[in-house]
């Protein structure tokens, strides 16, 4: 069996598919067509990266197929099979092109096909945490349903994100496998072409988050093998095309194992036909480390199911909403106080339900201990029960404090779940992740009425109100340290965050607090202590302490920035920002765009386009990537005019900030009902028409010096 043989006949079938599939298309929809995949700011982004040429019409195919030809030069050498490989995923990506040009939707459900750069950024952050430990393609058919089930739950629970290609979808669906994008296990398509969009999403990480140069291969390379650590498992027998899609995959990294005998590549390609151990074999020729503690309840507990959904119909139990109070709240205590390990409920379980769904009250008090623990971390602590309930199999929460939202289905019920076993999961988490400053742990649920109702009175809400008036003395002039977070420098090498009070990570989930806290708990990792020495210029935000600890932690990359200004020196984005706001001439102001939306934005340009003009640590000024809650802070962009500044956001970003961009504009500026004067895509996303709004808003922006 000659395996060069293999791979060079897999091309040739790739080219001929992708030379007729070409021919189709300008045939149908003549050359001028546009050719594009939806939601990208980079064209076909394989080839993007491979050559740095952008490929936008059906006649600029003919130049696709020269430049995969380009790699085509058969030999006996290592490096010719893997060029081959090269080759033969340009073929895929021009084949899947071909196939969203001649229908808009070519993938239905429960095909997904193509990833946005949206779906790709919202990774980032579990991807640098690691709540995303690797990602897992899966190839081909299984020797039973039960058995492909049974290897795709277990990357599910240990929180890798996996992609289906082939039969093995089928028997997902047989077997009831919970599948989406929301929970990390997404069927490509059935065709081995379909499997160009999990490299797709792997170079693009490359491109969004490494700020690689398009056309710098070499690079790109090194990044996906080194900082995107995927594999790819092969079940059944292999054809000649899935053994050249495996070279492509190999030249990127990323290693494959195969169930069918095929001649080993020492760490590259693997023959493993014990489906027990593929799991093992995948995850150590990967170095991949899962760091998952077993809980002791019937359903599962990963950060996969983060994003699973409860619907109506599925829902056995409710807390929240409308409906019911639902509280929660974690508090520091004396050691002497608190029994380790004691999970207590008072008042019903779901389980003495007379109607389906069980509506209920839900107060959940978690009370903590330790040595180094302090009660600035509290609230830092509450906001990850957000997390480990949604870490539950079967369990959905939204919101936090008093307006927390919580919903179980109907089929982990089934399975066993009780409100102890979120206890138990809150404990162990808490302990797991807070293990240096919790040194002692007790969970109380409370669904009785009465009691529900009196603590939040006598508890938790004196609990809320000192806290809230505490932040409120936190803004920066009030510090003498910021936080630097390097955290997403796993993804984005030259990228710094520097968090104040006022200016949170730009991811959205790293406050001062939570940068404080990270310290604590790790003393020499992500977060680091900055003094805030040496200032230049307040009103930029420019100290002389904040520039060097930039400059030490992006190794040089980045040497000078401002932490209030938007046109010198802005700080960094990594690419997994929430929002990005880029200046609006015309308007002498700035747009900002939450990655949510997929629209044209006024200045032309969508979310991903915006966002392809910063990130992976350049600084780029004009433009500057953010959190949502930024919005609304005093520091906002306040060198160039702060908020006055807003003059356009998508209409979900914008009743999303609204209150509190509102009380800030009202005291900034005395403005009331200032959102209002802002302009979304319900009024009008042109420039002229947006010009025209705002002056009959009289907005600020109009009246104040030149932006540029």
């Amino acid at each position: 069996m000659n395996l060069f043989k293999i791979i060079y006949s897999g091309k040739d079938q790739y080219l001929d598919l992708a030379e007729n599939m070409v021919k189709k298309v300008i045939e149908e929809k003549g050359k001028d067509a546009p050719v594009k995949f939806p939601s990208t700011a980079y064209a076909l982004p394989v080839i993007y990266a491979i050559t740095g040429e952008k490929i936008t019409t059906t006649g600029e195919l003919e130049k696709a197929l020269d430049l995969a030809k380009g790699f085509i030069h058969e030999g006996n050498r290592l490096q010719n099979a893997l060029d081959a490989g090269t080759a033969s995923a340009m073929l895929a990506e021009i084949i899947e092109a071909v196939k969203y040009t001649l229908d808009d939707e070519p993938y239905k459900a429960p095909l997904q096909g193509h990833l946005t750069d949206a779906q790709i950024r919202a990774f980032g952050v579990p991807l640098v945490t690691q709540d995303i430990p690797g990602v897992a393609v899966i190839i081909g058919k299984c020797k039973d349903s039960k058995t492909a089930a049974d290897i795709i739950k277990e990357y599910q629970e240990k929180g890798l994100l996996t992609f289906l290609v082939g039969e093995v979808i089928d028997q997902a669906i047989e077997e009831n496998v919970k599948m989406g994008i929301d929970l990390r296990v997404i069927s490509l398509g059935y065709e081995i072409e379909s499997v160009i969009h999990v490299v797709s999403v792997a170079i693009r990480a490359s491109l969004i988050f490494g700020a690689v140069e398009p056309g710098d291969f070499e690079a790109h390379k090194a990044y996906t093998k080194n900082r995107v650590k995927a594999f790819v498992n092969v079940f059944d027998d292999w054809d000649d095309k899935i053994i050249a899609a495996g070279a492509a995959a190999i030249e990127l990294g990323f290693p494959a194992v195969t169930e069918t005998f095929i001649n080993e590549v020492p760490t590259l390609l693997l023959h493993q036909p014990d489906n027990s151990k593929v799991i093992e074999t995948s995850l150590e020729v990967r170095n991949i480390k899962i760091k998952v503690t077993k809980i002791d309840i019937p359903v599962g507990v990963a950060s996969a199911f983060e994003g699973e959904r409860i619907r109506k119909n599925d829902m056995y139990a409710e807390f929240g909403g409308s409906k019911t109070k639902a509280w929660e709240l974690v508090r520091m205590k004396d050691m002497a106080s608190i029994e380790d390990g004691k999970i207590e409920l008072v008042g019903p379980d779901i389980d003495t339900a007379d109607k389906v769904p069980y509506n209920l009250p839900f107060a959940v008090v978690v009370d903590v201990a330790g040595k180094s623990m302090e009660e600035d971390f509290e609230p830092v602590l509450e906001r990850r029960l957000h997390y480990f309930m949604n870490y539950i199999e079967g369990v959905m929460h939204i919101g936090q404090r008093n307006i927390a939202w919580i919903r179980v289905g109907k089929e982990s019920f089934e399975r066993g779940l009780r409100l102890k076993d979120i206890g138990k999961v809150i404990y162990a988490k808490m302990k797991a992740e807070f293990d240096t400053v919790v040194d002692k742990c007790q969970v109380t649920i409370y669904t009785d009425k009465a009691q529900v109702e009196q603590l939040e009175q006598e508890l938790a809400f004196p609990k809320y109100r000192a806290r809230d008036e505490r932040l409120a003395t936190l803004i920066d002039e009030n510090v003498d340290t910021f936080y630097s977070c390097t955290l997403c420098q796993s993804f984005a090498p030259a990228h710094v965050c520097i968090v104040t009070p006022e200016r949170l990570g730009l991811c959205g989930a790293v406050s001062w607090l939570d940068a404080k806290a990270t310290k604590e708990l790790d003393p020499t990792g992500a977060c680091q202590p900055v003094p805030k020495d040496g200032v230049e210029d307040e009103e930029k935000g420019i100290w002389t302490e904040v520039s060097k600890a930039v400059d030490v932690a992006s190794q040089g990359a980045v040497s000078r920035v401002s932490l209030y200004s938007i046109m010198e020196d802005p700080m960094t984005s990594c690419g997994c920002f929430e929002c990005i706001c880029g200046i609006m001439p015309e308007a002498n102001g700035v747009v900002i765009v939450n990655r949510e939306f997929g629209d044209i934005t006024p200045v032309g340009m969508t979310f991903g386009d915006l966002a392809s003009m910063t990130g992976g640590g350049v600084q780029t000024p004009g433009f500057m990537g953010h959190g949502r809650h930024f919005i609304g802070s005093k520091k906002f962009m306040s060198a160039e005019g702060g908020l006055a500044r807003i003059v356009w956001m998508p209409k979900e970003l914008k009743d999303d900030v609204r209150d509190r961009l509102d009380a800030a504009a009202k005291e900034m500026y005395g403005i009331d009902g200032f959102t209002d004067m802002i302009c979304d895509e319900t009024i009008a996303s042109e420039s002229e028409t947006v010009l025209e709004f705002l002056e009959s808003k009289g907005h600020p922006a109009l009246t104040l010096d030149p932006i540029m």
